[in-house]
């Protein structure tokens, strides 16, 4: 259960806005592509031992980019917004 649930979620989602919004219990993290809100109400349970209150999916568009002048692109995937109750906390070491 816990490899699914590494597979799952890639990794919390530190920036500014998300660590102002995570003292209102909002957490954020980085998701797999073909993750669904019920897997990754599981894979928080399994990794951090909270149940999620709710769990909104967003994507993350692509960019495209300029680099040493050639053409690509950069970013895309899919990011996860997870709601606590108050008196549930997620520590990142």
């Amino acid at each position: 259960m816990r490899d699914i649930a590494i597979k799952t979620i890639k990794n919390p989602r530190i920036t500014e806005k998300a660590s102002n919004v995570s003292a209102m219990n909002v957490y954020t993290f980085n998701v797999a592509k073909s993750a669904n809100k019920k897997e990754i109400e599981k894979a928080i349970f399994s990794l951090y031992k909270v149940k999620p209150v709710k769990v909104n999916i967003l994507p993350i568009p692509y960019k495209t980019i300029m680099s040493k002048g050639k053409k690509g692109t950069r970013g895309g995937g899919k990011k996860a917004i997870v709601y606590l109750k108050k008196e549930d906390k997620i520590e990142f070491i």
